[in-house]
């Protein structure tokens, strides 16, 4: 497929993992592509092997306003327009709330929340020339609690309901914006959770498919929603959880009862 053929898109956190995905996903539709991370080094594995006419490696800290102003400027400045931000770069912190310092709790509010506001800020008046979108990361984190994440759960929270305050806003203008809700995703930053046999035995219980998602499942749904085929889907939290969502929270009574 070709959807995004002339479509200029600006990735966030697109060094490894779902960034990743996403940008190597636009790049084979067909999109200019914009990636942006704190590694070079891991940008350019990203983009390596396609056309280095429809691809921009912007290295940089999207906490920092100043930095994201360049990021947006230096891409319009390059390929002359803006048609989907995909704000993904995150952070995380698992511990007790007693255990969480102003330290910790700012870096990631600043990375998680605050630099989607930048973004958002600095593409909307390029979005509104090309009626484009924004597809944010959220996360399952962002839509219940965990034990153990009450930081990245209230910045992922916040960037759920700022979803879909901007769609509210926004949708009449001709810029649709939505987000994503992964669960459990294989990538370098969960790669120690996935070595414990309790967590993951833990996670298959609560997951119908059975399995972690892949950077390349949430990827496929990034591209859906950012696409024409989704022209009428705004301010939407999608989950992409392999079915976590789809329970009321009580236990497997077949798998106890020995029936499944």
């Amino acid at each position: 497929m070709n959807r995004f053929e002339g479509k200029v898109v600006i990735v966030t956190g697109a060094g490894s993992g779902i960034g990743a995905g996403a940008a190597r996903r636009f790049l084979n539709e067909g999109a200019s592509v914009v990636v942006n991370g704190r590694r070079a080094h891991k940008l350019l594995e990203t983009i390596a092997g396609f056309d280095a006419a429809r691809s921009f490696v912007h290295h940089g800290d999207v906490s920092d306003e100043a930095y994201v102003t360049r990021l947006v400027g230096d891409t319009v400045a390059r390929f002359g327009k803006l048609d989907v931000l995909v704000n993904n770069a995150a952070t995380a912190t698992f511990g007790p709330f007693a255990e969480t310092t102003t330290e910790v709790w700012r870096k990631v509010m600043s990375t998680d929340l605050d630099s989607v506001y930048f973004a958002s800020r600095e593409a909307l008046p390029h979005l509104l020339k090309t009626k484009g979108c924004i597809v944010n990361l959220s996360s399952a984190s962002g839509i219940g609690g965990d034990w153990g994440l009450s930081s990245y759960n209230a910045a992922k929270g916040a960037v759920t309901n700022f979803t879909r305050a901007l769609a509210l806003e926004y949708g009449s203008r001709g810029v649709r914006i939505n987000a994503v809700a992964p669960s459990l995703t294989s990538t370098e930053a969960t790669v120690d959770l996935e070595k414990s046999v309790p967590v993951m035995t833990a996670f298959r219980e609560r997951l119908p498919i059975g399995r972690a998602a892949t950077p390349d499942d949430i990827a496929g749904v990034i591209a859906f929603l950012a696409s024409e085929d989704a022209v009428f889907i705004n301010g939407v939290i999608l989950p992409v959880d392999g079915g976590v969502s789809a329970s009321n929270g009580q236990p497997n009574f077949l798998s106890l009862l020995g029936q499944g």
